[in-house]
């Protein structure tokens, strides 16, 4: 790997050089790199901006940090080797990734990270749903405290109610033309040691067994970042609700299938997600872990046909279940179906689990605790 600018940066496993890459036209090597006048390294929770990055110019390198903290456990452990294991297991078991891959690749790419310090500039690249938002709290987290990063760090933070009309109305980043991304590069923002502040409020509140603290956070404004609070709402609506044991997603899948007819493929059920989820942070890896979240347990909510398909070519069909629950008549806790985590909040059925009350908009115990 090179940096740009006089300085040249060690190679490291996680990190693309933007500068070299296939597929630019002349006229787009020959313009300015917007990043050009610093050895920059560029942070993005996925790959999905690489390519119209360089073809929209830039010169530095690129960081993906991609553990996707939606789903899975999130401890709070103070040892990032047990942290990293955890994770990994979890990766491995949800989406097929080989474990020993999952684990290398989560390591490198946090090592990166925290190696920054060797860039002159170091540009975050987040847009504002869940997904995102979670990373950036953590990346945010990490940051705090790095005194030889103080003054070099900004943040791209795409937020549609602010950039839609500047730069295009998309559901995020990786939609963005090259052109967009030069555009939503001239407004970005410094991040401040108050700013790496509320990452750490977030990410502490994330790796709890108690929700509560990042259910405030989610009722209210987290100061500097206006896309937290909301992302955050709208993850915590997937906690199991107190009116079915379904959380958002869930019920919203369900409710596909039963106005498809009862039936319906991946590839459908997926589409119609992101068309109607107010806020879709899922990629499809991460869907598949839902819909099979659905099909376990003593009394699945959804079968799927055949049983032996490849999930992203599976049809899947509402069980009974599936049509009491749409009715209000069992809870998916109750009925056995429960057995996933949110962040640091485990969900089992057979045991008092935390649940979102839609009427209180707020995490809430089974059963009464001190506050």
């Amino acid at each position: 790997m090179t940096g740009t600018g006089a300085r040249a940066v060690r190679a490291d496993p996680a990190v693309t050089p933007l500068g070299g890459r296939a597929g630019r036209t002349p006229g787009q090597r020959a313009r300015a790199a917007p990043d050009g006048t610093a050895p920059t390294l560029h942070v993005r929770c996925g790959s999905d901006i690489l390519e119209a990055l360089a073809q929209a110019g830039f010169q530095g390198d690129y960081l993906e940090i991609s553990d996707p903290l939606v789903q899975g456990p999130v401890p709070a452990l103070r040892s990032l080797d047990a942290y990293h294991d955890t994770r990994a297991t979890f990766i491995a078991t949800a989406y097929g990734v080989p474990e020993a891959k999952a684990r290398s690749r989560l390591a490198e790419q946090w090592a990166a990270l925290l190696a920054a310090d060797r860039y002159d500039r170091v540009v975050l690249w987040f847009e504002h749903d869940a997904y995102d938002q979670l990373i950036l709290a953590r990346v945010l987290a990490a940051l705090h405290g790095r005194r030889a990063l103080v003054g070099r760090v900004t943040l791209v933070l795409y937020d549609p109610a602010r950039d839609g009309a500047t730069v295009g109305r998309v559901r995020g980043l990786g939609e963005l033309a090259p052109a967009q991304l030069r555009r939503l590069w001239g407004r970005q923002r410094a991040v401040t040691p108050a700013l790496t502040a509320q990452g750490v409020r977030v990410w502490d509140a994330l790796r709890q067994p108690d929700p509560r603290a990042l259910g405030r956070l989610a009722g209210g404004t987290v100061p500097g970042l206006a896309t937290m609070a909301p992302a955050l709402r709208r993850w915590l609506q997937d906690l199991p609700w107190t009116t079915d044991g379904l959380g958002l997603t869930e019920r919203d899948l369900l409710q596909t299938l039963e106005t498809a007819g009862g039936t319906a493929g991946t590839g459908a059920l997926f589409r119609a997600y992101l068309e109607h989820d107010p806020q879709p942070t899922l990629g499809d890896a991460m869907f598949g872990a839902v819909l099979r979240g659905l099909a376990q347990g003593p009394a699945p909510a959804i079968g799927k046909t055949p049983p032996d398909a490849d999930d992203r070519r599976a049809g899947w069909t509402l069980t009974d279940t599936g049509r009491a629950l749409l009715a209000g008549t069992v809870d998916w806790g109750a009925v056995g179906g429960l057995d996933r985590w949110m962040g640091g909040t485990r969900l089992v059925s057979g045991q008092p689990v935390w649940r979102w009350d839609p009427a209180l908009a707020a995490p809430v115990p089974d059963m009464p605790t001190a506050p």
